[in-house]
């Protein structure tokens, strides 16, 4: 039998998505062999996280400053915005390197079944970002699945109404079904590169 303490690790790493219960005490007893040289650092490095990380205002991103490094980031074209669903599209697409515009990180898609509308996600900032004017183009690089392509639906009809603004979305290369945080970096490039008009 093992003491609270050690249950109470294994639950909480078994709440990560991609760990289940034995993977959650395989890690747990990773740590725990050696808990000065990985479990200590570890809790250092989540409370130092939990203090510092905060939700970038202008995209929604997640930095330790806000705005974010890439909102401020003087060489990034802010005339061009790539909405994505999470933080994690935006950090894949940012690994492949693939675009130098700046983003808007919409927290999810709409869902009717679940209560989802458009008051729920980021979306009244980017269309301050509009409203602001030197905005000429909106990539819309949503997950292709049926709430991603609802959510696509939705903002192209409310993107129609701002003049002088090209709104497109990637193209080949993201599979029905497929989100982006998964893809490789060659494949989202592919996406990213080949995108047309909304």
């Amino acid at each position: 039998m093992r003491g609270h303490e050690i249950e109470q690790l294994i639950k909480l790493l078994g709440r990560l998505p991609g760990f289940g219960p034995r993977s959650a005490r395989r890690i747990a007893l990773h740590l725990l062999r050696e808990p000065q040289a990985r479990l200590v650092p570890l809790a250092r490095a989540l409370d130092h996280a939990a203090q510092a990380v905060k939700t970038c205002t202008t995209c929604g991103n997640l930095d330790t400053s806000d705005p974010c490094h890439i909102c401020t980031d003087p060489v990034r074209d802010r005339s061009v915005v790539c909405v994505v669903e999470t933080v994690g599209d935006l950090w894949a697409l940012e690994r492949a390197g693939v675009h130098r515009g700046v983003y808007q990180v919409l927290g999810g898609t709409l869902s009717p079944l679940a209560g989802i509308g458009p008051e729920d996600l980021n979306i009244a900032s980017l269309l301050d970002r509009l409203e602001c004017g030197g905005v000429r183009e909106v990539i819309l690089a949503l997950g292709a699945t049926v709430e991603g392509a609802t959510t696509m639906h939705w903002l192209m009809d409310k993107l129609s109404q701002y003049e002088g603004v090209a709104v497109s979305r990637v193209a080949q290369g993201v599979p029905v079904g497929g989100a982006l945080d998964v893809l490789d970096d060659g494949t989202l490039a592919a996406a990213l590169g080949a995108r047309r008009p909304a």
